[in-house]
């Protein structure tokens, strides 16, 4: 694991963001950043959707684009930063630890939308992880810009309470699985709530060690609940892939 995260790199720059700069001492950071580029990626985040281009350009202007290699944190417990991360391509785990040490998945984010240190939506990343899953391609955005936006389009704050709203809810199924459900029953759950490809039935991208730490378990016994699903004929497994044969029978199995 890359020893330092992102908001620990960025902190230590000098000058901090000049605005509208890039996080060149970031790892595999590229300088190719212009301002069109950034205006593009901020245009498909959820919580801009249908800005006014001066707001985007203006955007693009006092943010910092900053680069992620797979497995390195953005954040970790203890670091405050008051930013908010908004992801243009990867994704990223959101987790806490366990007192024995095993993760927690609370969320795993796709590409075009935000996570971060969110106290005006009263949201905190204290005691949390953030993780890139892939290579990540993020724009940062300071609490004092994202308040002066805020200020002149409070629409943007009505749609982010609204995806934090949503989240929590998640956070707070995920929490209520791993402390009633049996690792089968967590396992089908999440093999039901994961995004598929093709036909609806096909979750790729994810290893067993993934899938172990979205259910709160260990690699070994998540391994053991997929081979039995398989005899029963409910999977197949490929390397990095799963595609589910009966769903009706993984929806009775996540009941339990």
């Amino acid at each position: 694991m890359i020893q330092r995260s992102v908001v620990g790199l960025l902190r230590g720059l000098r000058g901090g963001s000049d605005g509208g700069g890039q996080a060149s001492a970031l790892p595999s950071s590229p300088n190719r950043f212009g301002p069109d580029f950034k205006i593009h990626h901020l245009s498909t985040i959820d919580i801009f959707r249908d800005l006014e281009p001066e707001i985007l350009a203006w955007l693009a202007s006092h943010t910092t684009m900053v680069t992620a290699r797979r497995g390195q944190l953005m954040y970790m417990p203890g670091e405050t930063s008051e930013a908010l991360f908004l992801l243009k391509t990867g994704r990223v785990r959101i987790y806490r630890l366990t007192p024995d040490g095993k993760k927690l998945v609370l969320s795993t984010l796709e590409p075009h939308t935000f996570f971060g240190d969110m106290p005006l939506a009263g949201q905190q990343m204290y005691g949390t992880f953030a993780e890139a899953v892939d290579d990540c391609m993020v724009c940062v955005l300071g609490r004092a810009d994202l308040e002066r936006l805020i200020e002149t389009r409070p629409r943007v704050a009505i749609r982010l309470l609204e995806v934090v709203g949503q989240r929590l809810l998640e956070a707070e199924s995920v929490i209520e699985d791993f402390a009633f459900k049996s690792v089968p029953a967590r396992l089908a759950t999440l093999l039901l709530r994961l995004p598929t490809d093709g036909d609806g039935q096909d979750l790729h991208g994810h290893t067993h060690q993934d899938l172990a730490d979205m259910i709160g378990t260990y690699r070994e016994t998540t391994t053991q609940t997929l081979d039995n699903f398989k005899r029963r004929g409910l999977v197949e497994l490929g390397r990095k892939h799963i595609r589910i044969l009966d769903r009706p029978a993984l929806e009775a199995i996540a009941e339990r």
